[in-house]
Parts: structure tokens; C-alpha cells; sequence
């Protein structure tokens, strides 16, 4: 058994919780000269209801996905990560998450934020990351911001 992450995926979806998130996982990714997996998912569940009246709505999700996984990327690499990845995923994130993707890219660490973007969706069916806890294999970090951060925000 090693204790070094060598696969460090991180969920991001450009919440402040998710940047912190990053934040850690990229210098764990410098440290441990780690592969590191940036991962957006992009939840289509809705999608179909919306597009009646938005046919761009799809169109605008990927290039927003595209354009903060491209920044984040650029991000960790100055920061020392040199095995960077970015992937864009459809579906629920609280399954795609744990149980495609940590398989798929053999992770030994999922790392994110403590809450997202989708505030109603967590009062009524739970949180992502709550989910992800449950049923990944493998490590999860789970990253809250700092009280004073959280105050200047509001």
C-alpha cells in the first residue's frame, strides 16, 4: 500500500467551493507528481425541457465547461502539475463522478468542493459531494472554504 496519490481527479463546476477544490488538488498534483484529472460534468437532465425554448443552451454548457477546465488547466501547469487532463462529461455528476470516471481513470483520489453551483438540486435530493463520499472507491477530499472567505463573499 502506497501512501502517495499518483491519480488525483478534481470535480470543478465554477462554484467557489470547486476553485478551492482545485486549488488543493493541483498542489497535491505538484507534490506528488501526480497525473491530474480536471473533470467537469455537465448535467443534461434538463436539457430537453429548456432547448424548447433555447436551442443554445447545450451549445453555451460545453463552451463554458471548455473555457474553465482551459483555465484551470493553465492554472495548475504554472503552478508546477505537469500531467494535466481536462474531460467534459454529460450526465448526473453524482454518478458520473464516482462511479464512470474514478473507474475509468483508475483515480486514488476524488477531490471537491464541499457544496456547488446547484443549490435547489442539493436541498431536495442531497449534495454531489455528499453522494460522491458514499459511493466512490476510492479517496475523497471534500474542501470547504475558509470562514473569512465565505464572510467577504456576502
Amino acid at each position: 500500500m502506497t501512501l502517495k496519490y499518483s491519480r488525483i481527479m478534481v470535480a470543478v463546476d465554477g462554484s467557489k467551493e470547486a476553485e478551492w477544490a482545485f486549488k488543493k488538488a493541483a498542489a497535491a498534483a505538484s507534490r506528488n507528481h501526480a497525473d491530474l484529472y480536471l473533470v467537469h460534468v455537465i448535467d443534461n437532465r434538463s436539457f430537453g425541457s429548456i432547448e424548447a425554448y433555447d436551442r443554445t443552451i447545450a451549445d453555451r454548457a460545453l463552451q463554458s465547461g471548455e473555457e474553465l477546465l482551459a483555465r484551470y488547466k493553465e492554472e495548475a501547469t504554472s503552478h508546477g502539475a505537469t500531467n494535466v487532463h481536462t474531460m467534459i462529461e454529460y450526465g448526473s455528476p453524482k454518478t458520473v463522478i464516482p462511479k464512470k470516471l474514478a473507474n475509468e481513470l483508475k483515480v486514488d483520489v476524488i477531490v471537491c468542493g464541499a457544496t456547488g453551483l446547484n443549490a435547489a438540486e442539493r436541498l431536495i435530493m442531497g449534495s454531489v459531494s455528499e453522494r460522491i463520499v458514499r459511493t466512490a472507491k476510492c479517496d475523497v477530499l471534500v474542501v470547504r472554504r475558509n470562514q473569512e472567505d465565505i464572510d467577504a463573499d456576502e
